[in-house]
């Protein structure tokens, strides 16, 4: 999970920082900035690490460029995780789907794909694609999960995964600066 939240910002702050050497403000362009994020099964730490995402990002940006609230603000996707689905037994993939889609809502996605059981096996059918599709539907309208911002915000254990996490991904990223940023550390294989 650290390395899932660490290395999408380091490339975003290459991007950043290639943007503002070009004289641009960010705070002009970071309000449009978006992530893309995958979901995996443990529900906890995944909601913690969207939240550790969004809370680092905004940190990194108002620290490193004097970001406004809306440049400092973390938009992204999430896909359920496609690498989580097995091929025996599809029909488990469907409660997968949901642990997934539930942690990306809880961890502040703003949009939201979610796999076919059968995407193991094949292309979706098309019961199987409209399975996925109710899934987020009964998340959005029938849960209660999307009508409030941070609904595990004060949960001690999310909380502390959260802040660990954060502090674990910041220390990746101060190690990828030392590297001389994302596009070098590339370059030279890390």
């Amino acid at each position: 999970a650290v390395q899932e939240v660490a290395f999408p910002l380091a490339h975003a702050i290459a991007d950043v920082q290639a943007a503002v050497d070009a004289g641009l403000d960010v705070n002009r362009f970071g309000r449009r900035l978006s992530f893309f994020f995958n979901a995996h099964n443990d529900l906890v730490e995944e909601i913690a690490k969207f939240r550790a995402a969004r809370r680092l990002w905004a940190t990194l940006v108002r620290e490193r460029y004097d970001g406004d609230d809306a440049s400092c603000h973390l938009r992204f996707h999430t896909q359920t995780g496609g690498s989580t689905l097995t091929a025996q037994q599809p029909l488990n993939n469907v409660v997968r789907v949901a642990v997934q889609a539930l942690a990306a809502v809880l961890g502040g996605t703003q949009s939201l794909h979610t796999n076919a059981y059968d995407e193991a096996l094949a292309l979706p059918t098309e019961d199987s694609a409209r399975l996925a599709l109710r899934t987020q539907q009964i998340l959005a309208h029938e849960s209660g999960v999307a009508q409030t911002v941070d609904p595990l915000g004060g949960s001690y254990y999310a909380e502390s995964l959260t802040a660990a996490l954060a502090r674990e991904a910041r220390a990746l990223l101060r190690h990828v600066d030392a590297l001389g940023g994302a596009a070098r550390a590339i370059e030279n294989g890390y």
